[in-house]
């Protein structure tokens, strides 16, 4: 199990070792000889470095950008703590996982009270020209004070690459959480727009008068449903429909009553019909169903008989004109095929209606005569 970053000390952050250290050391030409010069010259450092540490923060405040980072006086004596027992740890002569660890913590701090590098390097190149002046006033002899210079430059320059690899690091970090905000942020947009997609779609697949689906999707329907049904060998039928003498209804008694009568169709509709039957509004007054896996028969008891029963129930006078094809199971048709033959029977079946009630309206004049 993979362990917090909180968990982690920013050694196990950034996966330094005690052979990385060794082989940063190597890298730099940092060798024992160098750590024994640097800690035998501890003791004149003591006994300096209250003193050094004031004229650092002399010039650290002088500079306006250092002067409003620190900010007050209470920061000002802890950073004045802090410098002190950094200096004492340069002249050590340990330069282990705990000095290595420090120095990273220093690199974050900086980044987090928003010291920048050049900032960071300024003051870098202030402590060491202090030192400078100490070590050149201390050591008369040349080849001592080279080897004592080579050794603090080698050793600055360890400590500045450690502390650049955290600031770079926590840099790295921030990219990484605005990345993944942003990642984030991108994917709950497109969810919303999945979502409002899903939703525009839904509403163009119905139609607002009546619910059910709009004739736009008919033919697509249609044709996944004959495939489908090919699979299975199984019989499709299409049923078209429209109400009788609408137009002799809207211009009687408005178009309100009008849609009145269709809201009430499509509802009804929806209310005889299968989880799986597919049932549009075409246009107009005209309806057209297609009802996987039912024969023709079994449509006109459900679509003729119990439908007309159901809109009676709120239309005593309204009637339709059906007309029904079946397709398969042995041969299917072409969709566009289909829609205009049961379109046909449809016509086929008003017609014959019409010639029906002209039939018996002369035989009720004849019994009157």
């Amino acid at each position: 199990m993979e362990l917090k970053q909180t968990d982690q000390t920013l050694l196990e952050q950034m996966r330094i070792t005690e052979f990385d250290i060794e082989n940063r050391k190597l890298l730099l030409a940092l060798s024992d000889e160098d750590f024994k010069r640097l800690k035998d010259y501890r003791a004149i450092i003591e006994g300096r470095v209250d003193a050094l540490v004031e004229a650092f923060y002399q010039m650290q405040t002088s500079v306006a950008e250092i002067a409003l980072l620190i900010g007050d006086a209470d920061t000002l004596d802890r950073l004045k703590n802090a410098q002190r027992r950094y200096v004492l740890d340069l002249f050590s002569g340990l330069y282990d996982l705990e000095y290595v660890n420090n120095r990273l913590r220093i690199g974050l701090v900086h980044k987090r009270i928003g010291v920048e590098p050049k900032l960071y390097l300024s003051a870098i190149n202030t402590l060491k020209s202090l030192l400078l002046e100490i070590i050149f006033e201390t050591l008369t002899d040349k080849s001592e004070r080279q080897g004592m210079l080579a050794a603090l430059d080698k050793l600055l320059l360890f400590d500045i690459t450690l502390v650049f690899e955290t600031y770079i690091r926590s840099l790295v970090s921030e990219i990484e959480i605005s990345k993944e905000k942003s990642e984030r942020y991108a994917c709950a947009l497109e969810e919303k727009v999945r979502e409002r997609t899903q939703q525009l779609e839904e509403l163009t697949r119905v139609d607002s008068l009546t619910g059910l689906l709009s004739v736009r999707y008919l033919n697509e329907t249609l044709t996944r449903t004959l495939r489908i049904a090919q699979r299975r060998h199984e019989p499709v039928s299409i049923v078209y429909m429209d109400i009788n003498e609408f137009k002799v209804i809207n211009d009687n008694h408005g178009h309100p009553h009008g849609d009145h009568i269709l809201r009430a169709v499509g509802a009804a509709i929806k209310k005889i019909s299968r989880e799986e039957d597919c049932c549009f509004r075409y246009g107009g007054d005209e309806f057209c169903l297609i009802l996987p896996n039912c024969q023709e028969e079994q449509a006109r008891e459900r679509y003729v008989n119990r439908l007309s029963s159901e809109i009676n129930q709120c239309f005593k006078n309204v009637t339709l004109s059906v007309g029904i094809v079946q397709t398969g199971p042995d041969k299917y048709g072409e969709p566009d095929t289909l829609i205009r033959k049961a379109d046909e029977q449809m016509y086929a079946a008003k017609k014959a209606s019409k010639i029906d009630d002209r039939i018996g309206d002369a035989v009720d004049v004849g019994k009157t005569a």
